[in-house]
């Protein structure tokens, strides 16, 4: 999974990625064995940083991401 977050640095948006409808413009990538976990990020592109809010089992990350 490590390698998969590591990898948004390079590339923040990649296949698969869905943009969330919250006010903090955050957004979700399938990550680790089997892609059943999601990284929730925030994408700061005037500063080129990625950051990455949550990561968590697909049934439970979205719990309390607003």
């Amino acid at each position: 999974m490590n390698r998969d977050i590591l990898r948004l640095g390079e590339n923040p948006r990649p296949h698969g990625v869905e943009k969330l409808e919250t006010k903090e413009k955050l957004y979700r990538v399938y990550v680790g064995p089997g892609k059943n976990y999601r990284a929730i990020y925030q994408i700061r592109d005037e500063v080129l940083l990625v950051l990455v809010v949550k990561v968590g089992d697909r049934k439970e990350v979205y719990r309390r991401v607003k």
